[in-house]
């Protein structure tokens, strides 16, 4: 099986519950077999602070790295990952 090696990068997925764009995020990371750690908005207030602080008022906010996506942004992802 000669199998392309993945990103090294990090991914964090802030997520919140009922979020259709979060479930679009994780099924489009699964798909592409990209390694994420998902973190609930609504539980962790820390992490809801600091996308805040990162000019993100909903969820999802994906962060690649050391990069902050507000939304699920599909072309920006793609870029930073190398993806395509």
């Amino acid at each position: 099986m000669d199998e392309k090696k993945k990103p090294t990068k990090t991914v964090v997925l802030f997520s919140g519950p009922g979020c259709v764009w979060c479930t679009r995020a994780k099924n489009y990371f699964r798909q592409h077999k990209i390694r994420f750690r998902e973190i609930d908005i609504s539980k962790d207030r820390k992490a809801a602070k600091d996308c805040e602080r990162h000019g993100c008022r909903g969820v999802p906010v994906i962060l690649i790295g050391s990069q902050w996506i507000c939304g699920f942004d599909q072309g920006k992802i793609e870029k930073i990952l190398g993806i395509k």
